[in-house]
């Protein structure tokens, strides 16, 4: 059962101890054995975000599809990588700055609040820190990766440092994120829109059978929906047009 600690207590415990707020915004502290990983998952933000005139990073919300609600970015590069997991059909809990975790690392105590903590539907947990390329070589982020890996490994947890993936995937799926919630489309044309692709493997050739009985645009939505979904497949290295060619996901 997680419990409150004092600062003291935190200070001096050779267990490392990590503080989560609860979806009430309720803080708990525990140690990090104890944990529970679906209360930090269903949980809000460790840190209160601010904006304010003149700062320096780009901070917002995003509604995630996996969760149908909003998870909080403080970056562009920290959305990015929101945006993957969104699209992860693995992923299904997206957590946020999920906690502060303290602890010792050799003489000193460190405290660190990673970016993300995802959920894959095996139920793999991965802790995500996401850094810009030109800060994965500073010596004390360095430091900071292996003390955050080695907690990680104690649970049993994945560890990733991100720094980017390539452009033109990131840029597809940020596209596609825009088609993602199926209340605002045509979805009854689902089906049609499936049979058809079964038989034209181009997102222009979908278009076209179905040019007499559907508005090509509302049919193209679809079709970006179900390759966000994964019902539809598409290679997202290259820029999507109307030449894409397109398969049925079995």
């Amino acid at each position: 059962m997680a419990r409150r600690s004092s600062p003291e207590r935190v200070t001096r415990s050779r267990t490392p101890q990590v503080v989560y707020r609860q979806a009430d915004g309720r803080l708990v502290e525990t140690d990090l054995d104890r944990l529970l990983v679906s209360e930090v998952a269903a949980g809000l933000p460790v840190r209160e975000f601010r904006w304010y005139r003149g700062q320096k990073h780009y901070s917002g919300w995003y509604h995630a599809s996996t969760l149908g609600r909003m998870v909080a970015y403080e970056s562009r590069l920290e959305l990015a990588r929101i945006l993957l997991a969104d699209f992860d059909p693995q992923v299904v809990e997206i957590a946020a700055q999920p906690f502060q975790v303290s602890g010792p690392d050799g003489d000193r105590v460190r405290r660190h609040v990673p970016d993300l903590l995802l959920v894959h539907s095996d139920g793999l947990v991965t802790v995500v820190d996401v850094k810009a390329p030109s800060r994965m070589v500073d010596s004390k982020v360095i430091a900071q990766f292996d003390w955050t890996r080695e907690l990680c490994s104690r649970r049993g947890w994945a560890y990733e440092t991100w720094s980017g993936a390539e452009t033109g995937l990131v840029e597809n799926v940020r596209f596609l994120a825009g088609y993602r919630r199926p209340q605002l489309l045509e979805m009854g044309l689902a089906r049609d829109v499936l049979d058809a692709a079964r038989l034209r493997r181009t997102i222009g050739g979908v278009e076209a059978s179905l040019a007499e009985r559907c508005p090509a645009d509302a049919v193209r939505s679809v079709v970006l929906h179900l390759l966000w979904s994964g019902v539809l497949a598409a290679d997202l290295r290259q820029p999507l047009s109307g030449t894409t060619t397109i398969r049925v996901v079995s």
